[in-house]
């Protein structure tokens, strides 16, 4: 699914630069200065050699999904057929579904966790029926989520 990524060293600044970059990605240059005591035009590079360096993959809109009508969020438990690259093959199909926002490979006898979000009860139907028509999936157990008690995408650093 992915290769393998190098970590890079993050010194004091950067981590305070990713920090506030994560509460407001529109933060001015300005403050983020102000905070760790660098220039405007030192914070721009920096940012700009994170985002080079892949540590800073985009700058996003964080939207509630549940103010846009995505009320449904559910989690499917997937068991695929073993077989040469299937991790990578299954979980890329299972990706491509809309209404799929995660998918994770694991390790024990499950092979793939996947959140889902959906505006209907006929909607989360048709996002599972499409990934459990894919050949190589031998099964899977969907749970309905009843309340987001935490859902934070925050790296902590």
């Amino acid at each position: 699914m992915t290769e393998k990524q190098v970590a890079v060293t993050l010194d004091k600044n950067d981590k305070i630069i990713l920090k506030m970059l994560q509460e407001d990605c529109n933060i001015s240059l300005k403050k983020i200065g102000e905070k760790t005591g660098l220039s405007s035009s030192t914070v721009h590079y920096r940012v700009n050699r994170l985002v080079e360096e892949g540590v800073i993959t985009g700058f996003k809109a964080s939207v509630d999904p549940l103010k846009v009508g995505k009320e449904i969020l559910a989690i499917s438990l997937v068991t695929g057929r073993y077989g040469p690259d299937y991790s990578r093959k299954i979980g890329e199909k299972i990706a491509k579904i809309t209404g799929v926002w995660a998918v994770y490979f694991l390790l024990g006898n499950i092979d793939f966790a996947v959140l889902l979000r959906a505006s209907s009860r006929e909607e989360l139907k048709d996002i599972v029926d499409a990934f459990i028509k894919i050949e190589e999936v031998e099964r899977s157990n969907t749970y309905l989520i009843l309340d987001r008690i935490k859902e934070d995408t925050t790296v902590q650093l």
